[in-house]
């Protein structure tokens, strides 16, 4: 049984990340028309988990990266996920007027005022990982990062994840279309993740190809534990349960040939099974 700290281990990076993710988001100082600037800021630093942007931190470290290797893709990953928030929320989505306890983007600064942001954190996204963050230009295969971050957030990725969600509904029984939901809209950022801080160090194929379905099959029993935390999906709970321990093994059986430098990927992997476990009362 492992005795590693996964707390330990992410607390650090995830301050890492909060303070490029606030140097990229600085307070608006001088003109900042309808508050875009403000509301930037607000969106990205409102909480979270930040797991996307700690899991490029992990899988960069598995295969020999360091965490400032991995901080333009730990800042791409988090603007994209907060744009999606931010649409998610609004009326014609998911009308949502709260968000980890504070009013959303568009109760807080106004309808239009949310698509604007969305728009204008999913184009920084392309620039920090294009450009590099905190003064320091992304290394190894930049091009090919963008084109993941692009293929993982768009029509193949989280934006038709979303689309396919709001077709199917909150009640789906069939655990096949559930998963192909999953992941599109989780599943994709989180492989998106894994797989630039593969690219952004530099590795074959082969090895972002690992991180990637890591990230995958991650982002799938993610999703299943969020669903059973938030009393989604009630009649796939027990199937869904189940598939979540399967895709935590394979998960682990994939980060395998990293060795010991991958043992924050298994952690955060036995993380999201006990999670899902956790809520379901087992």
């Amino acid at each position: 049984m492992s005795t590693f700290d996964l707390e330990s281990y992410l607390a650090p990076r995830r301050e890492r990340v909060d303070a490029t993710l606030s140097a990229l988001l600085p307070e608006p100082t001088g003109d900042d028309p309808g508050r875009l600037r403000e509301a930037m800021r607000y969106a990205v630093l409102l909480g979270g988990k930040r797991m996307r942007p700690l899991m490029a931190i992990a899988a960069a470290e598995a295969v020999g990266a360091s965490v400032e290797t991995a901080l333009p893709a730990c800042c791409a990953i988090e603007l994209v996920h907060a744009y999606s928030l931010v649409h998610d929320d609004l009326p014609a989505m998911d009308d949502d007027a709260e968000r980890r306890g504070k009013p959303t983007v568009h109760v807080a600064f106004g309808e239009d005022k949310a698509i604007l942001v969305g728009d204008a954190l999913l184009t920084l996204a392309f620039g920090a990982l294009a450009g590099g963050v905190g003064g320091r230009p992304a290394t190894g295969r930049v091009g090919d990062a963008v084109a993941k971050l692009a293929h993982h957030a768009g029509i193949d990725g989280m934006v038709g994840g979303q689309a396919l969600d709001l077709v199917a509904g909150q009640d789906i029984h069939d655990l096949e279309l559930l998963e192909r939901v999953h992941a599109l809209k989780t599943g994709g950022l989180y492989a998106g993740s894994a797989a630039m801080a593969g690219l952004l160090a530099g590795k074959d194929d082969e090895v972002v190809g690992r991180l990637e379905r890591y990230g995958l099959k991650f982002g799938i029993a993610f999703q299943h534990a969020d669903d059973v935390l938030d009393d989604d999906q009630p009649a796939l709970r027990e199937k869904a349960l189940k598939r979540t321990d399967a895709l935590v093994e394979q998960c682990i059986d994939e980060v395998a040939p990293f060795g010991e430098a991958a043992e924050p990927l298994r952690a955060i992997a036995r993380w999201v099974g006990e999670r899902a476990r956790k809520a379901a009362g087992a």
